[in-house]
Parts: C-alpha cells; structure tokens; sequence
C-alpha cells in the first residue's frame, strides 16, 4: 500500500513590526504590506516600541527615525542590546546624512525613505531578513561616500547637539527653502508644530530669523 505523499508545507511569512509616531502612516503600511509579509504589531512611542519588539521577537522592524524621546536610534539601540537577532530597516522621509549614518552605525541593516513603492518595501524587509543591506537607489552611493569621508571621532559641535532630530530636520528643510506648510506636509506633522520646532530653534541658537538660520545650516552643511 503506497503512503499519500506528506504535503510541502508553504513558507511562514516574514513577521514584521512597525514603529512610527502616525496612526495613518502605520495602518497604510499595512494595508500596502497586507499579504505579502506578516505585520504582526505596531508601536507609537519608544518605550512601547521596546516592549512590543522584546515580547514579540520580529524578524525585521521598520523604524521610523523621527519619534520623541530618542527616535528611532533609541529604539534600535535598546533592543540590539536584549534581542540582537532582530533586523531593523529604517524608514523615514528623511534622507539627511546624519540620520542614515546615524541608523546605519546604530546597527540597522538598511535605510529606505518613505516615496517607496509596496513592492519595493517588501522586498527591502526580505532582503534585510536575509541580512542584505538595503538602501534606498538615491542614498546608496551618498551612504558609501559618507563612511568614506567621515569619521566617528569627528569634532562635535555643541550647537547642533542641543537641537533635537526633529528640529535638526525642520531646521534642514527650512534651510532648502520650503514654506512651514511644506515642512508639514513633508514631515507630517501640523503648521503649528513646525512653528514650535522653529521658535525653539530659534532659541537654542540664539537668532532672530529664518535667514540666520539658513545660513548657519548651510555653514554646517547641513542643507
């Protein structure tokens, strides 16, 4: 009597987590990721993102890089210490230098801005999950030509250390030229918050205009 021959068992999709500070952001992603990998969580706010991450052991997070309370590096950098077999991919609407190299040297496997197509994405988190770097076709070559000329003992510069990210890329935008309902838009966040971000730039660095501003990112090559 011949045996029914044991049914191939199909693949256990990829179970991915998302950290980012917007409702609609998340549920959009997804939504875009729905039957392609397993987005088995979601987070708003470091401390649950940590939480979350440690109880439920994901194979690739997406980070989003720009949160309160440290970002998306504080994230990475709590759970690389408990959980190291977690991946992470970043995905922001930043493509400042700072914050790639800054993800990237916190240990993400890859960095990838937020103009990506649903099946761009899912393909990035598979190939992070199988421990390839991602990045995104425009930062790819800026990435290299960053860990070329930079070092990790750069001189540090007080000034730009008291500012937060948020207000580093509100600062960085405003500095290219774009009117507080761009920067909104952009980052998405209300007219009023980027008002906020400005007033206490403003303060921190002790000017008085966005015309000041511009030129101190522009000195620090930060545009």
């Amino acid at each position: 009597m011949t045996e029914n021959p044991t049914p191939t068992e199909a693949p256990q999709a990829l179970r991915v987590f998302v950290v980012d500070d917007h409702a609609m952001f998340r549920a959009g992603v997804r939504a875009e990721l729905a039957g392609r990998v397993d987005v088995i969580g979601e987070a708003s706010t470091v401390a649950e993102a940590v939480s979350r991450i440690g109880a439920l052991e994901p194979d690739v997070v997406l980070l989003d890089v720009h949160m309160p309370d440290g970002g998306g590096r504080a994230v990475l950098e709590v759970v690389r210490r408990t959980h190291p077999q977690v991946r992470f991919l970043a995905l922001s609407v930043s493509d400042a230098a700072e914050d790639v190299i800054g993800l990237i040297r916190a240990g993400a496997r890859g960095y990838v801005t937020k103009t990506i197509s649903s099946e761009e994405l899912a393909a990035a988190i598979r190939r992070v999950a199988d421990g390839d770097a991602v990045f995104s076709p425009r930062l790819a070559g800026f990435v290299l030509d960053a860990f070329a000329s930079r070092s990790d003992t750069a001189v540090a510069d007080p000034e730009l250390d008291q500012l937060t990210n948020r207000e580093r890329e509100v600062l960085r935008l405003l500095a290219r030229g774009y009117a507080y309902k761009e920067i909104a838009k952009e980052l998405f966040i209300s007219i009023k918050t980027v008002e906020t971000h400005v007033s206490n730039v403003l303060r921190k660095l002790q000017m008085s205009n966005r015309y000041e501003l511009s030129r101190w990112a522009a000195d620090r090559r930060l545009v």
